[in-house]
């Protein structure tokens, strides 16, 4: 059976796709949760019509994504922590900490976008990616030094510890 996608289904297809699923999966599951109709001349006209007032819409939000994007780069976030002797710090460094900082400057980007894999739990500059939409992401200076030193060069702290920084996911 084939089917127009009114939304994105996951492992399936986009919105405006024209795909073909199994005759029961299309009648009872897809189309009475209106997340696809049946391919017929009608329903293929007003797709296209959506597709194109979608294409419009899309196009001005990745505009500003965009420049989201390049004011998200230049940000640099410095956190002091207490530290031991081989520059592992008392705590860590966590998504909700970026998030906390990033809103004290004045971005409202959710938590979950924020793509740290794990807790920063040493000294050093990190670049933390940032997913602000589907193809658009952003990476965010993480600099941690510590409590008792001034924002400055820290010793040794020139480049990224190998190893540490997130990695990007889709």
């Amino acid at each position: 059976m084939k089917v127009i996608l009114r939304q994105d289904v996951e492992k399936l297809g986009r919105r405006g796709d024209v795909v073909n699923v199994a005759p029961g999966f299309g009648r009872n599951y897809l189309i009475p949760r209106k997340m696809a109709l049946e391919v017929t001349p009608t329903n293929l006209k007003s797709i296209e019509i959506e597709r194109a007032a979608l294409k419009k819409k899309l196009e001005i939000e990745r505009k500003s994504f965009q420049s989201l994007v390049e004011k998200l780069n230049q940000v640099s976030l410095t956190f002091a922590r207490r530290a031991g002797e081989r520059d592992v710090i008392f705590g860590s460094v966590s998504t909700a900490d970026i998030k906390e900082a990033l809103d004290a400057l004045g971005y409202d980007i959710d938590k979950k976008k924020i793509q740290l894999d794990e807790p920063i739990k040493r000294l050093g500059h990190f670049a933390v990616p940032v997913k602000i939409s589907a193809d658009d992401r952003a990476e965010v200076n993480v600099v941690v030094v510590r409590e008792d030193e001034e924002e400055g060069e820290g010793p040794g702290q020139a480049g990224e510890p190998g190893g540490e920084p997130a990695s990007d996911q889709s």
